[in-house]
């Protein structure tokens, strides 16, 4: 094991950590992230930790495996092994998860909550005892295990539990977002010190200026180059490199047993003593231990421990491959085939060379049950490695195509593409070929490329003839992926004229059909057969799109519909996409209504999903909700993080939330550039709801040509539609065209019928500035009262100062603007607020948020002194909250 010494130097490091360990000693959980290159000290002052910690705290290890990344949940399950005695006291849905996770049990985790149980399991631990969890090589960490303590992680703050990580400088992205110590190499007079402690290798001085100019101040290197042979000459190669030659070094100087042994044991990486010792019997090994364990490079404990990561896979790297396959092969026999048949699977395929059906049948057997408990990653190891193992050309085609699916969801865009393009797709018949152009297509939409959509509409012209159905659903998804990877309308083009050679649909006109008429018959053609086309179910396989087309309808009905459907499969089925699409609609539902209130909290539950994920939270609702509230700097710095990390759809929207905003603020020329760019992309739905923002911009520029084809636009959207919300949209546009009083009244008597609040508000705002601008101040205050009041009550703050800046041009001062309770809270804030002033508790309202209920108790101290009160009850009379 690494010496104390090594922590020559490591004063300031010593200091953060125990910094970190007394915070959450005291119930202030935190974590860190040790980072720095091999050798360079990071396990030994997880080391220290441990001992200088131990009285005090229960301490748990997990480590990372270099060749256990494949096995889903791996760390995890090792890190929550000693704490496992506290699983049945969780609620079911998180026992269930974990012993799920863990292979305890059959079954589908909630994949939302592995990290919550996590935090339940760890947390029920740390009420006996404060808990330190040490995680080193988490670079190497398996994806489910980092994502879930990366969750975990974010989420202590409020509990007696401290986590550190440690890891190499490169790799392991995923920890970035947590603070982060760089541990550097030791000063001059530290490494002098250290290397004049270690007394097996006497150095004359020259040696060992140049051992200390190799080491730059590396702790291990300067332990180890020494061992490697002082007078050997420097070489370009990494010090991790010449580290790890010396312990393969001093791995060939033992026995033959005993070396063969270690390369036992680097194949192993659980570590498991048991299963080490029965593989060893398996290979007459057993008398090699004491020579083993006397070379300093492994202890034999209740765990198989190397002195150093950079050991175990010195061990075996350096083994020949044969050896390296008799170990897989031992282990894979003293491996019990019904409590640990993945890992018995593992290590068969690892000692395979040639095709082997028999291992490949086990592996793609392995895969389904590392998907079924949330392990996709697992799974696209497993395919991988059974495609591999494959002869039959077609199966091979068949398990890659599975892998690739697989390592695609389990994030690894790049690495799917890679399997996808080593796929001869020459002799594959349509249909599979088909499959695998939706792959990339797939792959090109997660990575943001432009021509995703072209080649799902490949795979759909590539299904026209076997599989007529199919291919029409590939046209429509197509349609959707163009919302929001590209420019819709030029895509849309090519999809519909692909679609109009199509089959036709079986059961008689489809959504696509409804498509193709809208693209050739215009809105009044097009929106009938829309209408149509929606009334049934089949938009369920398409969403997204069906959301787009009940604006491009005007129909808040419809919308409410699709919005419902969403939610409630969300909950049933537990999809993360569906889930967090559902919410996404639903908060921009609520800030069109200007409810901005619940679009905030709606939001927090989004993003705590999000966060769950490792994604960032949506941002199109956020867009519109800035806008409405008039917050320039606010927006803008929105908008430049929307148009830095999306295209299509959510750039579009940024451009109609633009429009918004200036129109709110008076910058008029300003809301005409954005409202004309929102209009010219010719999305669905964003380009008509651009159209009202662009005719009033238009307007107050002195664009009368603008504003006059702009209204001719949206006057034919809104007489197809026919909905009173579109009619009135468009006799308030007509009315600043046209100055035409009755139009500003029928805008109005529609707008009150059925419509969102803060356009009612707005009709009259522009009611009554025309009103003052032709002298009638009288009948002008009533419509601009009626708008201040209106948008104020609502937190429309710049369309609110409007108002108030036209009420003072009449003679008449506007009262203060309405405080709301969201103007003092975070949006996670309003969330909790929100539910706890519905009657929901603190353990509920955690599980909505992916948090501790001690966490949600520290939000609502927060909440309540922001808000100046001091019980729950208070809550329910604020406004803002019901």
């Amino acid at each position: 094991m690494p010496s104390s010494r090594s922590l020559v130097g490591r004063r300031d490091e010593i200091g953060r950590l125990d910094a970190l360990i007394s915070a959450a000693g005291r119930g202030d959980g935190g974590m860190l992230v040790l980072r720095g290159e091999p050798g360079i000290g990071k396990s030994t002052l997880l080391d220290h930790l441990e001992g200088t910690a131990a009285e005090r705290f229960q301490v748990i290890r997990a480590s990372g495996s270099e060749f256990e990344g494949e096995l889903a949940f791996a760390a995890l399950h090792q890190l929550c092994l000693p704490v496992l005695p506290h699983l049945d006291g969780l609620s079911a849905p998180y026992r269930d998860s974990l012993r799920v996770a863990f292979g305890l049990a059959d079954g589908a985790p909630d994949p939302f909550r592995i990290g919550l149980a996590t935090l339940a399991l760890l947390a029920a631990a740390a009420a006996e005892r404060p808990l330190l969890c040490l995680v080193d090589d988490a670079h190497w960490l398996d994806t489910a295990s980092a994502r879930a303590l990366t969750f975990l992680a974010r989420r202590i703050t409020a509990e007696p539990i401290a986590i550190v990580f440690a890891a190499r400088d490169e790799g392991a992205r995923w920890l970035d977002e947590l603070p982060t110590l760089t541990v550097g190499g030791l000063g001059d007079a530290d490494a002098r010190a250290l290397l004049a402690e270690e007394k097996a290798v006497t150095l004359d001085e020259r040696v060992r200026d140049r051992v200390l100019a190799e080491a730059r101040g590396n702790p291990l290197a300067l332990i180890e180059l020494p061992k490697a042979g002082g007078y050997a000459p420097p070489t370009p190669s990494p010090v991790a490199s010449r580290i790890e030659r010396s312990f393969q070094q001093r791995l060939a100087a033992l026995p033959e047993p005993a070396r063969a042994l270690l390369i036992l044991a680097s194949a192993d990486p659980t570590g498991d003593p048991s299963l080490l010792w029965t593989a060893a019997r398996e290979l007459g090994l057993e008398a090699a231990s004491a020579a083993a364990e006397a070379s300093g490079l492994v202890t034999f404990g209740t765990r198989v421990r190397f002195c150093h990561p950079l050991a175990r896979s010195a061990g075996y790297r350096a083994a020949e491959p044969e050896r390296r396959r008799a170990a897989h092969r031992a282990l894979a026999e003293a491996t019990d085939p019904a409590t640990a048949p993945d890992r018995r699977a593992w290590h068969r395929a690892q000692a395979t060379t040639g095709p082997d059906e028999r291992v490949a049948a086990e592996l793609e057997s392995s895969a389904s049950r590392a998907q079924a408990r949330g392990g996709v990653a697992a799974a696209a190891a497993f395919l991988e490695r059974a495609a591999a193992l494959t002869l039959d050309p077609g199966k091979q085609t068949e398990r890659t195509i599975a892998a690739a699916r697989a390592t695609l969801d389990a994030g690894a865009a790049d690495a799917a593409a890679d399997l996808l393009a080593s796929i001869n797709t020459e002799p594959l018949d349509d249909g599979v070929h088909a499959s695998v152009d939706l792959l990339r297509g797939q792959v090109a939409f997660v990575t943001g490329a432009d021509q995703a959509p072209d080649l799902i509409l490949r795979a759909g012209q590539r299904l026209a003839t076997v599989d007529p159905e199919r291919a029409r659903e590939c046209f429509v998804a197509a349609l959707e992926m163009a919302l929001v990877v590209a420019r819709a309308a030029g895509v849309q083009e090519r999809v519909l004229d692909a679609a109009r050679s199509a089959p036709p649909a079986s059961g008689g006109p489809d959504l696509l059909d409804a498509l193709v008429l809208l693209n050739t018959g215009g809105p009044r053609e097009g929106y009938p057969a829309l209408r149509r086309a929606l009334t049934g179910d089949g938009w369920q396989r398409v969403p997204a799109l069906a959301t787009v087309l009940a604006g491009e309808l005007w129909d808040l009905g419809l919308h409410a519909k699709v919005v419902d459907w969403l939610a409630r499969t969300g909950r049933e089925t537990g999809s993360p996409i569906t889930v967090r699409l559902g919410l996404s609609q639903v908060a921009m539902a609520a800030v069109l209504a200007g409810d901005l209130g619940r679009a905030m909290a709606v939001m927090a539950e989004e993003a705590a999903i999000a966060d769950a994920l490792g994604d960032p939270p949506q941002l199109y609702p956020r867009l519109h909700l800035v806008a409405m509230r008039g917050r320039r700097q606010e927006a803008l710095d929105l908008f430049a993080e929307a148009t830095g990390r999306g295209s299509g759809q959510l750039v579009e929207g940024v451009h109609t939330a633009a429009a918004v905003l200036y129109n709110g603020l008076a910058d008029y020329p300003a809301a005409f550039e954005a409202a004309s760019r929102a209009v010219a992309g010719g999305n669905l739905f964003s380009a008509g709801a651009a159209l009202t923002e662009l005719v009033e911009a238009a307007v107050r520029c002195g664009e009368h040509s603008a504003a006059r084809s702009a209204l001719a636009s949206l006057q034919e959207r809104a007489e197809a539609a026919g909905t009173t919300y579109a009619l009135g949209m468009a006799a308030g546009a007509h009315a600043l065209v046209g100055d035409a009083e009755d139009q500003y009244r029928a805008a109005i008597e529609h707008l009150t019928d059925d419509a969102p609040a803060p356009e009612l508000a707005r009709a009259h705002l522009r009611y009554g500035e025309w009103l003052r601008r032709e002298g009638r101040r009288r009948d002008a205050r009533e419509h601009l009262r009626a708008a201040h009041e209106q948008l104020s009550g609502m937190g429309l703050e710049a369309f609110a100062d409007r108002a108030a800046r036209e009420l003072r041009a009449t003679g008449e001062v506007a009262r203060s603007r309405a405080e709301h309770t969201y103007d003092r809270l975070t949006m996670q804030e309003m969330h909790i607020a929100r539910q706890v002033a519905a009657g929901a508790t603190s353990k509920e309202v955690a599980a909505r948020l992916y948090l501790s209920p001690r966490t949600i108790d520290a939000h609502l101290r927060n909440i309540f002194r922001k808000l100046g009160i001091t019980s729950r009850r208070q809550l329910r009379d604020l406004p803002d909250l019901d």
